[in-house]
């Protein structure tokens, strides 16, 4: 890893620098991701003196602290209590979910050819998507939540599972086959240690996954809960209560990431693949088509046959004629041009600030010190946390959507910038230094081609953030157009035709879109590929 200093600093002898004793480096660490904090906090207290924002939309310091006494004394434990064995539910399902599913799709060529084209269709469409659907089915009750969660959680479990399995080193297999080991043994033995890597990766992605999507389901239908709490208090203009859950979901969010990287570093004693990639085939033959085949007739059969009411589940006919209906007087395509738009726009705003402020970060290591811890705080915010207080303060018309979508797509790309500037090789940083080049010149020539491949993986996973973001502020904004606005609007019209339609919209443009991403950053990266290959 390189030093950030070592870029711009000029060309003399390092040796000759003189360094701080190691208590002044701790000392150092420890004070300067405050510094940021302690300028918020008086430009907060100033703010609030001197009434530049009413009090019920950007309450003082000292009314945030008392309430959070008052609520950590009345009935917050109690609600982050039911939100977190929600939580808790829908992974140890999902994550079994996943553990069945990726190690029964990894070791079987059969399973995996039949089940794996029609799981990474349904996983395209996002879990926000499904929402407005389950409400219909399940209502609002804890069923709707913990179905959320596995679906959120069972995606990246399974693929994760799958790829450990699927990369096990074909020697270590050629090994265990003339040692004669026996299915559960080679299980137990080389499949599950050489999985363990990916699936502790997994496992922190649908860490990450299944509290966002408790969070947003919460905020949308229930009536207890964390989320539920912080619309309590944005519906009574209460932006305390919003500020304090705010701060409780980010300790939440720390205090997971910490334990999964405590667990991983426990656990995990082989090296990690290569790659985390999930390769796949163009479709051949009839056994992929088998089980979308049989879901398909399942689905007529039980709308035909009276086993399901219609308005609970249509029946294909007519989500396809509500589709084609929808297309034909340009009511979805508007609807989804105008979600399109939401998130690009919010993908070219957060994308390029966060890209801007991971280099900068990534290169400037005293920066880096100062704003990077403070950054990554905020990272363990859930998204959808940032909502209510973002409506309150720019009320529910595109201003809010806006910026919600580039507050959504900042961190990937921050985090993607942050790496590229760091992971520059440490021999073209000395030639850099030998030949003298300008600062404008070494970020032009030398850390922008590096730094390019890991921007262009942020990016493509920032529009899935930014897509994501589009759909969820037009669930709680919904004035205005946009293909959340239309489902949201179905639902509360029990109009599962439309919901559907809507469903299946969103996965084929979600599906087309992350096909044009790879392809974009395959074209883009092709030459940094191609002299690897020499």
């Amino acid at each position: 890893m390189s030093d950030g200093l070592a870029i711009t600093a000029p060309a003399q002898d390092q040796t000759r620098t003189p360094r701080w004793p190691a208590w002044r480096r701790r000392a150092a660490d420890a004070v300067l991701p405050l510094l940021p904090l302690a300028a918020l906090f008086v430009l907060w207290t100033l703010a609030s003196r001197g009434h530049w924002m009413s009090p019920q939309t950007l309450p003082s310091p000292a009314t945030v602290w008392q309430t959070a006494g008052e609520l950590f004394a009345d009935d917050l434990l109690g609600q982050l209590g039911v939100s977190l064995l929600r939580l808790a539910g829908g992974l140890a399902a999902g994550i079994a979910g996943g553990l069945v599913l990726g190690i029964g799709l990894g070791y079987s060529r059969r399973a995996h050819d039949a089940v794996l084209p029609t799981f990474l269709a349904l996983a395209q469409i996002p879990t926000l998507a499904w929402i407005p659907l389950f409400v219909l089915l399940l209502g609002i009750g804890d069923a709707l939540k913990l179905v959320v969660i596995v679906k959120a959680v069972i995606v990246p479990a399974t693929l994760h599972v799958l790829t450990g399995v699927r990369d096990v080193a074909p020697k270590l297999r050629e090994t265990a086959h003339l040692l004669g080991l026996r299915r559960v043994a080679l299980l137990r033995r080389l499949i599950v240690p050489a999985a363990l890597p990916s699936f502790m990766a997994g496992l922190r992605l649908a860490l990450a996954q299944g509290w966002i999507a408790l969070l947003a389901v919460e905020l949308l239908a229930s009536s207890e809960g964390i989320g539920y709490l912080v619309v309590w208090g944005r519906q009574m203009f209460q932006l305390d209560i919003v500020f304090v859950c705010i701060a409780v979901i980010g300790a939440i969010g720390a205090l997971f990431d910490y334990g999964i990287a405590r667990l991983d570093r426990v656990l995990v004693r082989w090296p990690p693949p290569p790659t985390a990639e999930l390769a796949t085939k163009p479709l051949r033959g009839f056994v992929p088509w088998l089980l979308p085949a049989a879901l398909l007739a399942a689905w007529t059969l039980a709308t035909y046959g009276g086993a399901v009411r219609p308005e609970f589940l249509p029946p294909p006919r007519a989500v396809l004629a509500t589709l084609a209906a929808g297309v034909g007087d340009g009511t979805l395509p508007t609807a989804m041009a105008y979600s399109l738009l939401r998130a690009l726009g919010g993908l070219c705003i957060g994308g390029a600030l966060g890209i801007v402020a991971g280099l900068l970060l990534g290169l400037l290591r005293p920066l880096d010190r100062v704003f990077g811890p403070g950054l990554g705080a905020l990272r363990q915010i859930a998204i959808f946390a940032w909502m209510p207080l973002i409506t309150a303060w720019f009320g529910f018309g595109e201003t809010a959507k806006l910026v919600f979508v580039s507050l959504s797509a900042f961190f990937p790309l921050y985090v993607a910038a942050h790496f590229g500037a760091r992971s520059v090789p440490l021999s073209l940083i000395e030639t850099a230094r030998v030949l003298r080049l300008r600062p404008a010149l070494r970020l032009r020539r030398l850390i922008m081609p590096n730094a390019l491949p890991a921007i262009f993986s942020g990016l493509r996973i920032g529009f899935v953030y930014a897509w994501l973001g589009a759909i969820g502020a037009e669930y709680f904004a919904s004035s205005g157009i946009g293909i959340g606005s239309l489902m949201i609007n179905a639902q509360q019209e029990f109009r599962m035709d439309r919901v559907m339609a809507g469903m299946l919209l969103i996965g084929i443009v979600g599906s087309t879109l992350v096909v044009l991403g790879g392809r974009l950053e395959r074209r883009a990266t092709q030459w940094r590929r191609n002299g690897t290959a020499a």
